[in-house]
């Protein structure tokens, strides 16, 4: 993996710098009260549950023990925080959050909650889910975000093509090293499917997780009773939740109940965890061709069949 540029690190320092003067963590306090960010980081901390062992704490927030005591301590002085002993070993200490405590936590918290309110007041909606779009892709790409839970199917709206186009150039290029080729061949598929689409045998699908595309599959007439399944794509973010299984299952159902008698598809010998896929929906491998250059790779084809 390439060692990051001066410029690429410069970029990240300038977003860091812009967004804490935005959300106001370079002052002295927080949302106008007389708690530090870390302070308040605490309060949530410990307002998650009605008791937290202090090395957890510790942990949690990435804090110096001495600094995490004198914080603790001064909450106890002002009434917000009590410290006892575990019941379950009494060499460790939990802390608490009183009554006055948690006044003061959902006071930061309906405050914060205001602030960001008023930010997203002044956006667009296009504006509001790009931002947001943004903001999970940063928590996703350094590992904190959790992933959807859920997922839906449902049939391409504009720009989902061109989605799909760009996304397919993207992760062949990143998971594969194929070349622009890859991306040519997938946009004359897409070409081909607007200009000659059969609604009566045809279909594709976007899969769909928390408003946002994760996936995407193409069922196409291939000859009068075999069908072909194509650009079967499912985002890094996105595997592992059931949405490759979800995909080929609409394309299988849908060549079913349009009249084809089996279903295709081409794949390379490369796409491992596709093959577990279509092995479970009841594809067999069908035909091996000799490896042959293409993507600016030496590409081992392969034909898959399923009867219907």
């Amino acid at each position: 993996m390439p060692e990051p540029d001066a410029d690429q690190i410069t970029t990240v320092r300038a977003f860091n710098r812009f967004y804490t003067g935005v959300i106001g963590v370079l002052g002295d306090s927080l949302v106008q009260s007389p708690y530090s960010l870390t302070e308040a980081r605490l309060l949530f901390e410990l307002a998650q549950r009605d008791a937290t062992e202090v090395a957890d704490l510790r942990r949690a927030l990435g804090l110096d023990p001495g600094y995490l005591s004198r914080m603790l301590a001064r909450f106890e002085t002002d009434g917000l925080v009590a410290r006892d002993r575990s019941p379950g070993d009494a060499r460790r200490q939990v802390a608490r959050l009183t009554a006055r405590g948690r006044e003061v936590f959902a006071m930061l918290d309906e405050r914060s909650a205001g602030e960001i309110r008023a930010l997203l007041a002044g956006l667009s909606e296009a504006d509001r889910r790009r931002l947001l779009g943004a903001m999970e892709a940063i928590r996703g790409i350094l590992g904190d975000a959790p992933r959807p839970a859920a997922h839906t199917l449902r049939e391409p709206r504009p720009g989902d093509l061109g989605w799909v186009v760009h996304r397919n150039g993207v992760l062949y290029d990143e998971e594969c090293g194929w070349d622009r080729s890859y991306e040519a061949l997938v946009a004359s598929v897409v070409a081909d499917y607007v200009e000659h689409h059969d609604p009566e045998r045809e279909n594709a699908w976007i899969a769909e997780a928390d408003g946002e595309p994760v996936g995407s599959v193409f069922c196409v007439r291939r000859e009068e009773k075999v069908a072909q399944l194509r650009l079967l794509h499912v985002e890094p973010a996105a595997r592992g939740m059931g949405v490759g299984r979800a995909l080929v299952d609409r394309c299988v159902r849908f060549a079913a109940d349009h009249g084809y008698e089996e279903l295709m598809l081409w794949t390379t010998a490369l796409q491992k965890p596709a093959h577990r896929l279509y092995e479970r929906a009841g594809f067999v491998l069908a035909e091996q061709e000799p490896p042959t250059r293409r993507f600016g790779d030496e590409i081992h084809g392969q034909i898959w069949r399923r009867a219907l």
